[in-house]
């Protein structure tokens, strides 16, 4: 669901060498930074995404968003690659619907 006077991100953080436990800190300090691992559709229905995606709405820039992520991603000890993009429309196909 998009408002128009936030701004939408999704961001894909890849951990290096990463074990799932690492992976589970991840989630953990993203949610702390903001982040969510769900997407809302315009009709109101809530996915889960991919692994290692996350979506964060509000009032933030690119580097906002970028900051927040490499923050998170530094509490799990791991080196990471981080990908945010900025959106005004998202589509998907498959995603499962959130719990």
């Amino acid at each position: 669901m998009i408002n128009a006077e936030m701004a939408s991100f999704i961001t894909r953080v890849e951990l290096h060498y990463a074990s799932e436990a690492d992976y589970e800190k991840l989630h953990e300090a993203m949610r702390q930074q903001g982040f969510s691992q769900k997407i809302t559709s315009n009709s109101g229905a809530v996915y889960k995404l991919p692994p290692a995606e996350y979506h964060i709405s509000g009032n933030l820039s690119q580097s906002d968003v970028l900051a927040r992520a490499k923050k998170a991603a530094a509490l799990t000890g791991r080196s990471a690659e981080v990908l945010v993009v900025e959106y005004t429309g998202c589509s998907w196909d498959g995603l499962a619907a959130a719990k």
